[in-house]
């Protein structure tokens, strides 16, 4: 059971996304000469999609974690979605607000942007912890059992009297391997306290932020269109 690397590509998705958006978005300025007034439809569309996509941010990743029976794909690919639409799901109600944070449309945004940093930082905490490729924990008895296949690894390396390039080369990659194994053991006691805290504080914060946004989704319906 080996501890699955992690990357950024997510991110690098997150990135060319919000790109596009904002391309997007400029355009419709520039055409219409005008910010997009959150009531019209652009500005309804854009904050729609968005809003959608913080609810698959908060609910599908969660239902494959918890699921049991199905699977789903991996959790790594399920956790590089839930960051996707976890950054580009919150920059879409950014451009739908218009530039004005007034009343609840205002504290809205404001844990909309609390609530991202917040899972900047638990990001980087949840891949402190080792994990296999579906996202389950390795435990540090494992670590400690790869550590030691490892040392045994390099010490039948350091024996050749005249390695090759290749093997100099698999000897430098083992030993990298094993100080990141090191690293792991000795901060996984840390890493898990650390987000457990995480979740007690961005749990109830994500609550509030979605009752916010239900609350002002229900008043801009009631309000923009019903009355109209």
């Amino acid at each position: 059971m080996q501890a699955i690397p992690r990357s950024n590509r997510e991110l690098w998705w997150a990135f060319t996304g919000t790109v596009l958006i904002t391309l997007v978005y400029l355009y419709v300025v520039i055409t219409w000469k005008q910010i997009p007034p959150a009531r019209e439809l652009f500005g309804h569309m854009i904050g729609i999609f968005g809003f959608v996509l913080m609810l698959m941010t908060e609910t599908l990743y969660t239902m494959r974690k918890r699921s049991r029976l199905a699977q789903w794909g991996r959790m790594s690919t399920w956790l590089q979605f839930h960051i996707f639409t976890g950054l580009v799901g919150p920059y879409m109600v950014l451009l739908h607000s218009s530039w004005k944070f007034n009343g609840l449309a205002g504290v809205t945004m404001l844990l909309t942007v609390v609530i991202v940093a917040s899972g900047f930082i638990g990001r980087y905490i949840y891949t402190a912890i080792p994990r296999t490729v579906d996202g389950v924990e390795i435990e540090a008895d494992e670590l400690q059992r790869q550590m030691t296949a490892i040392q045994a690894q390099i010490e039948a390396q350091s024996r050749l009297s005249n390695p090759t390039r290749q093997q100099a080369k698999e000897l430098r990659a083992l030993q990298k391997r094993l100080r990141t194994l090191q690293r792991q053991v000795s901060s996984l006691s840390v890493a898990r306290r650390m987000l457990s805290l995480w979740h007690t504080v961005h749990i109830p914060i994500g609550m509030a932020l979605f009752t916010a946004a239900f609350i002002h989704a229900g008043a801009a319906i009631y309000y923009a269109t019903l009355l109209r």
